[in-house]
């Protein structure tokens, strides 16, 4: 167990590899309870949204989800959140990390008859993941949920608590993140862990939760992505979108397109024995230091070294050969291209 930020969180319950595992190939259950929430309601709220944002919340339908970014003047990256349409406005989920910092910089930019609701406080997250995770939540909920669609939600209820269930993730296998109200938390998660007994369900640690986004090349806030990188050094640009009109951070990030991104976020393998860590040297075939690791773990699907890190765009392409310097010893590693498991 260790503090993060401010919440007792497991790193592992068992051993890291064997959580990765069991979510790779049946189901685990992550306690996420440390995520912000807030509502954001109002006839303002879409065109706030629209100015705070990189992404264009404007043309989602009650139930849709998006990825996006909350963007600085210099078009830093705040934070990454989802944004989930309702019937009444819009619930933000953000990272723990940035829960009162993305709570203080949406509400200094409310337009006029918009409110903001912090309600991480009183909310509980629940994720379950894995390619049976559909069965286990179907069952708990009592009811079926093949139609709920990649990055759509439902509101239902369990047992007289209302609940959200949302088919997203943070691991790249189907699962379900559950919303509910404090109250009713512990006891959806000794259902679902009874319920997903002969799936061979197994709660999951901070550990496995970092080695299975990686694999798919999920960027964490703080590593990977944070107020001095922006979306375009950091492989988002897809969430950008420059044609909805004026948001902040856009000036900047139409002049840094414009000019050319200096450096890239880029996933590598190692070809030696080693692992990458956050903070070390990348060099380049010749010995020049070229960036520096942002994630870096061993792999429990793919038994190997993976990493990512910012380089200079030169040095960006897949397939390029580079070296991570790791405790003084030049390991080579390869850039690749896309996500380490396919």
């Amino acid at each position: 167990m260790i503090d993060f930020h401010g919440f007792e969180m497991p790193v592992q319950y068992t051993s890291v590899i064997d959580e990765h595992l069991t979510v790779r190939r049946a189901v685990g259950i992550f306690d996420l309870c440390h995520m912000g929430e807030f509502d954001l309601e109002g006839p303002g709220a879409v065109a706030t949204l629209s100015q705070l944002t990189t992404n264009d919340p404007s043309g989602l339908q009650p139930g849709e989800i998006q990825y996006t970014m909350l963007t600085n003047p210099n078009g830093g990256i705040i934070d990454d959140i989802l944004v989930y349409r309702t019937e009444t406005g819009f619930f933000l989920v953000v990272n723990a990390s940035n829960t009162e910092k993305d709570f203080n910089w949406i509400n200094q930019h409310l337009l006029p008859d918009t409110t903001l609701r912090d309600r991480t406080s009183e909310l509980a997250l629940i994720a379950v993941q894995g390619p049976k995770s559909l069965p286990v939540v179907e069952r708990v909920l009592g009811k079926p949920l093949a139609d709920v669609e990649t990055y759509t939600f439902i509101d239902t209820e369990y047992k007289g608590y209302w609940l959200r269930a949302s088919r997203t993730g943070y691991t790249g296998e189907d699962g379900f993140e559950l919303y509910l109200p404090n109250a009713g938390a512990e006891e959806l998660w000794q259902d679902l862990m009874t319920t997903g007994a002969e799936e061979g369900i197994a709660p999951i640690g901070l550990g496995a939760r970092d080695t299975l986004r990686l694999e798919m090349r999920m960027p964490l806030y703080g590593n990977d992505i944070d107020e001095t990188t922006t979306p375009l050094e950091a492989g988002l640009g897809r969430f950008v979108k420059f044609d909805k009109g004026d948001f902040i951070g856009r000036a900047a990030l139409v002049k840094q397109k414009e000019a050319g991104v200096q450096r890239r976020l880029v996933g590598f393998v190692l070809q030696e024995r080693g692992v990458p860590r956050q903070g070390y040297p990348i060099l380049s075939a010749e010995g020049e230091e070229i960036g520096i690791v942002t994630s870096g773990t061993h792999s429990p699907s793919l038994n190997q070294a993976i990493g990512t890190g910012y380089v200079a765009a030169e040095s960006a392409s897949p397939g390029t050969e580079i070296y991570i310097l790791v405790r003084q010893k030049r390991l080579k590693a390869q850039i690749i291209k896309g996500r380490f498991l396919k």
